[in-house]
């Protein structure tokens, strides 16, 4: 089987540093989230992974946030057995096939045409899982989803990098269109945008992003059905000792200013 040739650009091409970083992560000694599905799609990819700009000491950053957010969709799928779940911008993760979610669940998918044409090439099939070759913000795509259930919507690294007024737009036609259920997702403060270019994945990948979110007033203003259960600093999260010396350095520093802690912040929604 000859490797598959990528060729993403901006945004797009973010998600060949994330799944590199979750990659390294699985082959390391003592992996935090053990993708091992991800390790074995970066040796199908025509693609020198080092020009992401992701390390080994960052991956174990990614790994902790991937598991973070995996804990959440974990307890909404426990409390919720038949739930849609809507993985938005759901680039290569591999998350269907870590959570492994129960029969009675439906899983969707979402993503640019040509990044679902990869991932139909490099993951297997799974009964319960559908993907949708699409732009999220293009809310035509809602239509193939069946409304008869609460919805969890996974956007894990995508918010930012869409416009808000058509991330609002798209998260307003979420709760109209579904009985109930959840956001979870990260999300850039003010300053945390204007500090994008200290990403180095970010900046190589010549990505922009363009929704800084001002805390949860500003989520719950989006729609009055929404209401915020949860919002927890990239820097609160559990198992920074894994992370290399000067990253912990640097979380410490972060962790004394409020306005730096509130940079990069995951939040859970209801509705």
């Amino acid at each position: 089987m000859s490797p598959e040739k990528v060729s993403f650009t901006e945004e797009k091409a973010t998600l060949l540093a994330t799944l590199y970083g979750r990659a390294l992560d699985a082959r390391s000694a003592q992996p935090i989230l053990g993708d091992h599905l991800a390790a074995e799609a970066i040796e199908r990819i025509d693609h020198d992974f080092r020009e992401t700009g992701l390390d080994a000491k960052m991956a174990s950053a990614v790994a902790l946030r991937a598991r973070f957010v995996d804990g959440w969709v974990a307890g909404f799928l426990a409390a919720h057995p038949d739930a849609t779940v809507l993985h938005l911008g759901c680039g290569l993760d591999t998350r269907v096939y870590r959570m492994d979610p129960p029969p009675t669940s439906r899983w969707y998918d979402v993503d640019y045409p040509d990044v679902v044409e990869l991932r139909r090439r490099l993951f297997p099939e799974r009964p319960g899982h559908e993907e949708i070759g699409t732009s999220v913000t293009d809310l035509a795509w809602l239509e193939q989803v069946p409304a008869d259930a609460p919805a969890l919507v996974v956007a894990e690294g995508l918010l930012y990098y869409l416009d808000p007024a058509g991330g609002a737009a798209l998260m307003r036609a979420i709760v109209d269109r579904f009985p109930g259920g959840g956001f979870v997702f990260d999300a850039l403060s003010p300053l945390g945008l204007r500090l994008q270019r200290l990403n180095r994945p970010v900046r190589k990948a010549g990505a922009t992003m363009h929704w800084a979110i001002d805390g949860p007033g500003a989520l719950q203003a989006i729609h009055p059905g929404l209401r915020c259960v949860e919002a927890v600093s990239a820097f609160d999260l559990k198992g920074v000792e894994r992370l290399s010396a000067t990253h912990r350095a640097v979380m410490a520093i972060i962790k004394v200013v409020p306005a730096l802690k509130r940079t990069a912040v995951f939040y859970r929604l209801e509705f």
